[in-house]
């Protein structure tokens, strides 16, 4: 909570005693580790939402910011866009998650399946299909429909 907290960013970060953001930090609230309402994770969730969200989809990390050594452009992660989705619904950002939800279900294939990541130009790539990807998907989609009534 002190060490993972950049009050630079005025959000939790992806390790200790740095400014880099990760969207693994979207299971902080899914996990209950922190309120989906403290205003430390709304300003992260803001945070997020400025630095690693793309019309609805999650980049997980900057790989400027934080180099990763492999090669080849990374693609947003279905699996944090869906955590995404959750994070703003237990925030109280019903809407915003829906709209987030129904961009993210254009991006299935014909089964309704997903790849672990998607491209810059829509494509799958990665990992398919996705089974992390698709707990989420129920997960949010569960969440999404109890808010909604």
């Amino acid at each position: 909570m002190q060490r993972c907290w950049s009050s630079k960013r005025q959000a939790f970060v992806q390790h200790e005693d740095d400014d880099v953001l990760d969207a693994a930090v979207l299971m902080m609230p899914l996990v209950k580790f922190i309120s989906p309402t403290d205003p430390k994770w709304l300003s992260t969730l803001d945070a997020l939402t400025e630095g690693l969200v793309s019309d609805s989809l999650v980049y997980r990390y900057d790989p400027e910011a934080s180099p990763d050594g492999l090669r080849g452009q990374e693609g947003t992660f279905s699996i944090c866009s869906f955590w995404y989705v959750e994070a703003l619904v237990r925030a109280g950002r019903v809407e915003e998650a829906r709209l987030a939800f129904e961009k993210m279900l254009t991006y299935a294939n014909h089964l309704g399946l997903y790849a672990e990541e998607i491209s810059r130009s829509g494509d799958q790539q990665g990992n398919f299909p996705q089974a992390f990807t698709h707990l989420s998907l129920i997960s949010a989609a569960f969440n999404l429909d109890r808010a909604l009534g």
